[in-house]
């Protein structure tokens, strides 16, 4: 009777365990960096919630001008108040997660004028924040895990360049890339860049875009959704708001209706990595509602 009691006891904590667990290594993406009252990089990552934390936003860049990294009121990059960050990455990374460095953002003023253009972005993000060396490095001497493409303006040139000299330094380092498009298919700006089918995580943004995000029901949504997973990357990730006043244009998918009506109809593809969340900000519960059924 004690074995089969142990035996009951074991299976329970096994079926625990997996009820707790995202399903098919599924996992939540969230965007860090753009308030700071957000809590710390170290006190995201240490919540257990994410598998993926954008450092956003390198909000300048290209076109000869000189980079700048914008984390809102965490730190200064210019005083040197932000490489203390280092260790807050560390500690992300012991536990599993990858922390990227998100570049452009929705108002940054960013460009990439041309192939020998995006070449010398890709040279000062490798670095200054990935496994180079620069006596200038914003975040400290911690290696980020790569590089997310938020690109909401200017032309959709040249991104592909980008994408495909930060991947030539995966010889050195594997350089994970990610790209946030609009729901929209094809993105106005980073179709050229997921055409070279470079990126390993594709974190579409449903929301602020009425025609392809959920309202009153997510037709329009799996409609776009189907779409999106035609597109060269192992991972598609339902890129959505953490709460209403998140996306001032829609979007938001209470966790209830998530959970029961949209997460079971495409967590069928192949294709599907998990849910992407804007913003650490917003986000006062809402990937510990869903993170089970993710």
């Amino acid at each position: 009777m004690a074995c089969q009691a142990k035996a009951i006891t074991l299976l329970l904590s096994i079926l625990a365990v997996s009820l707790f667990k995202p399903s098919n290594g599924a996992g939540i993406a969230i965007y860090w960096g753009q308030n700071g009252n957000e809590g710390s990089l170290a006190d995201t990552c240490n919540s257990g919630n994410y598998q993926f934390v954008n450092v956003a936003f390198l909000s300048s860049f290209g076109n000869g001008q000189s980079p700048v990294l914008n984390l809102a009121g965490h730190c200064d990059p210019n005083a040197g108040t932000c490489t203390g960050i280092s260790n807050d990455i560390r500690s992300c990374q012991n536990q599993g997660i990858k922390v990227l460095l998100s570049i452009g953002g929705g108002a940054g003023g960013y460009s990439l004028s041309s192939a020998d253009d995006a070449g010398q972005v890709a040279n000062y993000i490798w670095n200054n924040f990935l496994g180079g060396q620069s006596s200038s490095r914003p975040l400290g001497d911690a290696i980020l895990d790569g590089v997310d493409f938020d690109i909401e303006s200017g032309s959709g040139q040249f991104w592909d360049d980008l994408a495909r000299a930060l991947n030539g330094f995966s010889q050195q380092r594997k350089v994970y890339l990610a790209a946030a498009p609009q729901c929209i298919f094809p993105d106005a700006n980073l179709d050229t860049a997921i055409k070279t089918g470079l990126f390993d995580y594709v974190w579409v943004q449903f929301y602020n875009n009425p025609p392809c995000q959920y309202v009153n029901d997510a037709t329009g949504l799996l409609s776009a959704w189907n779409q999106w997973t035609t597109v060269q990357s192992n991972q598609i990730f339902l890129g959505l708001p953490a709460a209403p006043e998140a996306a001032p244009s829609g979007g938001f998918i209470p966790s209830d209706v998530l959970i029961s009506q949209v997460l079971p109809s495409i967590k069928g593809s192949s294709k599907y990595g998990g849910v992407m969340l804007w913003s650490k900000q917003y986000d006062t519960g809402y990937s510990a509602a869903i993170k089970g059924s993710v």
